[in-house]
């Protein structure tokens, strides 16, 4: 499964080729991942390898995100995060630097959003930084409130949710 394209943006998987500007993507993203270590080429081949298992195991994971035009801006998706003991759907969103400020988080994260409404998703989260104010904006944008403050990763995350399906 994939999201609909929305009015600027598609969406593909995310494979091998795609190395070089995972790469890219995860060492700008680096300031809000806590204590690890800077990113490296071997992270972003583990990451699309993470991917690859995603898509295998739950029919959705974190696609590439591009533009109508072929211009790639990073990724989004859906991944099931372990939330102190407790698994979770996420929507998660990364953007490269130069794309930031536009809209695109917020768009590609409504059409996933929509997509896992579309397929049953209950309740959907998204594990933010505390200091990641732009991520907090997005989330708020799609209708999430935030929860709790969880360990997520060896660190703190702000977890943000929302209810997608209609309690009967």
């Amino acid at each position: 499964m994939l999201p609909e394209p929305t009015a600027r943006l598609r969406f593909r998987p995310m494979v091998r080729d795609d190395v070089d500007v995972v790469t890219e993507l995860l060492i700008a993203f680096d300031p809000f991942r806590g204590d690890r270590p800077p990113s490296t080429r071997e992270d972003a081949v583990r990451w699309i390898e993470w991917q690859e298992r995603t898509y295998a195991d739950h029919d959705f994971g974190l696609w590439v995100v591009e533009t109508h035009e072929g211009e790639i801006v990073g990724d989004c998706g859906l991944t099931v995060q372990d939330v102190e003991g407790t698994p979770h759907v996420e929507v998660g969103y990364h953007l490269l630097p130069h794309v930031r400020g536009r809209g695109f988080a917020t768009e590609a994260a409504r059409a996933v959003r929509d997509l896992a409404a579309a397929h049953g998703v209950e309740h959907l989260v998204a594990l933010i930084r505390p200091e990641h104010t732009a991520s907090q904006g997005v989330a708020r944008r799609l209708g999430m409130e935030l929860e709790r403050t969880a360990r997520v990763h060896g660190g703190d995350a702000l977890v943000f949710g929302t209810d997608l399906q209609q309690k009967a």
